[in-house]
């Protein structure tokens, strides 16, 4: 089909956990990504147990640590957007 637009869905998670500073994001196209949670100055400083707190908001846009007052958009981790350097 000539005129045919294609529409590419942003992957959303359907799952998110934390195991040992490290935060695993599983999206709705079956991907599993993860990043060091030192990539963020909050959850730099946070504890292991602290880091564990991690929800999922906005229907899976984004992941959120009340207990951190913490906010990181899914389609950001995705981007490679960091606040911090490897290590």
């Amino acid at each position: 089909m000539e005129n045919e637009i294609q529409v590419i869905a942003e992957p959303i998670a359907i799952n998110v956990y934390s195991k040992n500073r490290t935060i695993f994001i599983e999206l709705t196209d079956e991907r599993t990504i993860s990043f060091p949670a030192n990539r963020f100055k909050i959850l730099k400083k946070a504890s292991n147990e602290e880091l564990k707190k991690v929800k999922l908001r906005l229907n899976g846009y984004a992941l959120r640590w009340d207990n951190l007052d913490e906010d990181i958009t899914v389609k950001g981790i995705i981007a490679g957007n960091f606040q911090l350097p490897p290590e």
